[in-house]
């Protein structure tokens, strides 16, 4: 969804539900660069042949690693201000991590705008409930509070 509305009317957003995201995979080579990026090189998401040893039973995710992608699925189905010049991400609230993500698996995101404020005129605060799904799991990888920033021209 692309869909667009006057800023004036972001509030009107509150307790609306935004069409999951698309499915994106994790790949190991996904969690490998993330690891290069990052310096976290710990064998769970790195060495599937260790990693095949542990409670997991393979390679997971980072943590950090699904959480960083919440700007890209999250962006895939938000509403967007009208005169949009940039969104920038302005925090995170009660990120909780409940299930690993193994590597091969799918993930998407879910959301639900649970405030809107004008900082300043053409600053728009929107905070939502985000959830992580993992496709065939009844656990979700991660829920958080995003907050993004939203400036308009």
């Amino acid at each position: 969804m692309s869909n667009t509305i006057k800023a004036a009317d972001l509030p009107s957003l509150v307790g609306t539900e935004y069409e999951p995201s698309p499915w994106i995979e994790i790949t190991q080579e996904r969690v490998n660069q993330f690891a290069e990026a990052t310096n976290d090189h710990q064998f769970i998401h790195v060495d599937p042949e260790k990693a095949a040893k542990t409670p997991f039973g393979g390679p997971i995710a980072h943590g950090f690693l699904s959480l960083s992608l919440l700007s890209y699925l999250n962006a895939q189905s938000a509403v967007l201000p009208e005169g949009l010049v940039m969104g920038v991400n302005y925090g995170s609230d009660k990120v909780r991590y409940l299930a690993p993500v193994r590597v091969g698996k799918r993930i998407r995101s879910r959301q639900k705008v649970l405030e809107v404020g004008e900082k300043k005129p053409g600053q728009w605060l929107i905070k939502t409930a985000v959830t992580v799904e993992i496709e065939g799991e009844s656990t979700p990888a991660l829920i958080a509070e995003i907050l993004s920033l939203y400036i308009v021209a």
